[in-house]
């Protein structure tokens, strides 16, 4: 006997495993409340995509460049991409087999997740990491396994804590650095301590997330994992426009890889996503030859920017790692006595300031927050006074606290 009543489609049991975004349900929150709420919760520049680039697209859709173009990319795009990333980078990879554009570097990703492992292989997440990368190695049918960094060594994995998280299944180490939330940076000489660990695992690949490489702050320098002679041929180097060039909105990334890497990854992009979208190809071009100075230039605005944010954290007591790249701080907020997840809450509620919980980034990032500073200087130093404001309550209510169970005996 058939049932009148309704149902639904059964959801897979990958996708109900795991969680919406944590950086999404504040970014939500705050767009849903009345008043001026400052979002430092989002990592979007604030520029504009600079006008020439804008200006690219345009021309290519009123010369009527609407068509498809090849898979892996426009063959000019993926020579811009090879001269830029061998001039800024010290990279050098084959434009017509090592190199593809996708819709962002999201995609990228998760291409290279899929096209490197198997259901129930592991794949190593440095923690605090991006909110895509366990949902992508989930996704695959892969489990990812947590290394939890710390402030004490800046953020950088360490080669103890390489060595320790390794198993037989190990498949995929992913590294982003400069990282996103606490904007550390691995230079040459922290990366080539990797070098012996990695050496004993022969079959391990690496996936380089360098999406923020132009956003990083003298006197730190950038280094690609894919530099080092003995990790190129095991490195993917995921990067994009949509950090250094102002173009969240275009979706465009790359990767660079070796040529079968290249072609087990355009497979799954033939499939799902045909090719990149052919105005933001062209804008993407004009952004490679043209915009190097303008980038140089909202660098240097950030780098104004983190230098602002931090002196204000510290005159509010909250201990920082001075982040060398990316826009991000992340303070440790612990001395508040909230938890991440009730200080942006409560901060949100009361003082309508958007910050995102360290927890967002792994269960290691308890006791943290992220802070984007692609905002203006204005914004900056409203919502900061405004948290100053809220710390400071909440420090004085810890100590009346305190001098009650003084008092109580307890």
């Amino acid at each position: 006997m058939s049932s009148d009543k309704p149902t639904s489609p059964r959801l897979s049991d990958r996708v109900q495993s795991i969680p919406p975004s944590g950086i999404r349900r504040f970014f939500d929150l705050a767009n849903e409340m009345k008043g001026e709420v400052i979002s430092l919760s989002i990592g979007e520049p604030d520029f504009v995509t600079p006008w020439t680039v804008r200006e690219a697209g345009m021309y290519s859709l009123e010369s009527g460049r609407t068509h498809y173009t090849a898979n892996q990319g426009m063959k000019e795009l993926r020579q811009a991409v090879s001269d830029y990333a061998g001039r800024r980078f010290s990279l050098h990879y084959d434009p017509l087999k090592e190199i593809m554009i996708t819709v962002g570097g999201s995609e990228a990703i998760d291409d290279a997740i899929r096209a490197l492992v198997n259901p129930g292989e592991e794949v190593l997440v440095p923690e605090p990491a991006y909110v895509a990368y366990n949902a992508c190695v989930k996704l695959a049918g892969a489990c990812p396994r947590s290394i939890p960094l710390s402030a004490k060594y800046d953020f950088k994995l360490q080669p103890q804590q390489l060595e320790a998280a390794i198993t037989a299944k190990t498949r995929l180490l992913i590294m982003a650095y400069p990282n996103n939330p606490t904007g550390a940076v691995m230079d040459r000489q922290d990366l080539e301590a990797l070098l012996p660990v990695l050496q004993a695992h022969p079959d391990i690949t690496v996936i380089s997330d360098e999406l923020y490489a132009e956003l990083t702050y003298a006197p730190n320098t950038f280094t690609s994992p894919a530099v080092i002679p003995e990790l190129k041929s095991r490195c993917v180097v995921i990067g994009g426009f949509s950090k250094a060039f102002a173009m969240t909105g275009w979706r465009l990334g790359y990767a660079m890889a070796p040529a079968d890497v290249i072609a087990a990854m355009n497979k799954i992009h033939q499939y799902v996503i045909m090719s990149a979208p052919t105005l933001a190809q062209y804008a993407a071009l004009e952004a490679l030859r043209h915009s190097e100075e303008l980038v140089r230039d909202m660098r240097e605005e950030y780098d104004g920017r983190r230098r602002v944010l931090l002196r204000r954290l510290h005159d509010m007591g909250l201990p920082c790692f001075i982040p060398g790249g990316a826009f991000y701080a992340f303070p440790d907020i612990s001395s508040t006595g909230l938890s991440s997840e009730a200080f942006c809450e409560q901060l949100l509620f009361d003082q309508k300031v958007a910050v995102v919980p360290g927890t967002a980034f792994g269960n290691c990032a308890e006791g943290y927050i992220r802070i984007s500073y692609a905002a203006s200087l204005e914004n900056i130093e409203t919502a900061m006074q405004r948290m100053a404001d809220f710390v400071a309550r909440h420090r004085t209510l810890i100590n009346k606290e305190q001098v009650k169970k003084a008092h109580a005996g307890i």
